[in-house]
């Protein structure tokens, strides 16, 4: 058959036609992945709008998205009270985020939880509900309003097998990483953390503000604090933390004066400075990986002993300022969490 160059034409655009129909075709029938829907509770923090945004965002495909909220609040807490209405407004008409009347319906929509109320104290009774629907959940900081609410919800989560964490998001700041290694550092013999530490009357001093410096305490010295003693002046909290190897880590909280985020590592080989402040984005990959994983970024014993570190620190406060060891307010958490089991 002899076909002219207008014929040859032809029959290319004609292939080129049918392999993009059966390119369509196998693209419709290709199993689309599915979204991980998300649920928050408490409508009252900042990172509300901030992670929704984040994980939302099409250009970032994180795979999950956050389709539904409970709103919560706390009357006598005014940056809670003030704020929750705001936040639960905008979930709703910029994100398009359905606003459920309990946790219980919330769970029915969602396959992973993020509990957000700022306020610490109803984390345990917000988490319950989660935790016996099965659901993934992330808690903010801070994790509960007291150590023994800390102790609860993993032991509840852990008899349940859901997979639970909490974490500042001053952990992931990316040169964190880098100023743990090491190869750079040697070996780690001491760390500075400092942060904002404002102070709220109904937690303990730190679980408010000061949790974020003392997250990064704890990412940069690992576990093993046996003890803490804490000076508190109008301008600054100090708590130094021993390790059972001989190493000190402190915390400063400021409260006056120029506020920032930062860390100065004492290696064996150099004395580092951490960066600045990275924002939300790392924490935000950080809860998308679990939600798509399961698996827990921050171990469990480490946030414990972040809160009995800042727990030690209000009760060497009382004691004007003596040592007072972890295990100690551990053994007190433990005891609570067995008389409140028993009435």
């Amino acid at each position: 058959m002899n076909l002219n160059p207008r014929s040859i034409g032809k029959v290319a655009f004609a292939c080129v036609l049918l392999w993009g129909v059966a390119g369509l075709c196998l693209a419709a029938d290709a199993p689309q992945a599915k979204v991980i829907r998300l649920g928050m509770i408490g409508l009252d923090t900042s990172h509300v709008p901030a992670f929704t945004q984040y994980i939302n965002d099409p250009s970032k495909a994180t795979g999950c998205k956050v389709v539904a909220g409970f709103s919560g609040g706390s009357p006598d807490i005014p940056s809670s009270a003030n704020r929750v209405k705001g936040y639960t407004d905008e979930l709703r008409t910029k994100y398009g985020v359905e606003i459920v009347g309990s946790i219980e319906e919330l769970c029915t929509k969602v396959d992973g939880v993020l509990l957000e109320s700022v306020d610490g104290r109803p984390h345990l009774a917000q988490a319950k509900i989660v935790i016996a629907a099965g659901k993934p959940l992330f808690i903010d900081k801070p994790m509960g309003g007291n150590l023994a609410d800390v102790l609860e919800i993993f032991r509840l989560a852990k008899e349940k097998g859901v997979p639970c964490w909490s974490s500042s998001s001053l952990r992931f700041s990316p040169w964190m990483d880098k100023i743990r290694t090491h190869e750079e550092t040697g070996d780690i013999l001491g760390c500075c953390a400092y942060s904002p530490c404002s102070l709220e009357e109904h937690h303990p001093d730190l679980y408010w503000y000061g949790v974020h410096g003392v997250e990064m305490l704890f990412a940069v010295m690992g576990t093993g604090c046996q003890s803490v003693c804490r000076t508190q002046t109008d301008t600054a909290e100090l708590v130094v933390g021993v390790w059972k190897d001989g190493r000190v880590g402190t915390f400063r909280g400021i409260k006056k004066g120029k506020s920032d985020y930062g860390v100065l590592v004492f290696g064996s080989k150099a004395i580092l400075p951490g960066g600045s402040y990275a924002g939300y984005g790392p924490l935000c990959d950080k809860v998308v990986e679990f939600f798509k994983t399961g698996k827990i970024p921050v171990p469990q014993d480490e946030t414990v002993e972040i809160f009995a570190f800042m727990s030690a620190a209000d009760q060497s406060k009382k004691e004007g300022g003596k040592p007072v060891l972890l295990e100690t307010v551990l053994q007190e958490a433990k005891a609570k969490n067995r008389s409140s089991s028993t009435k």
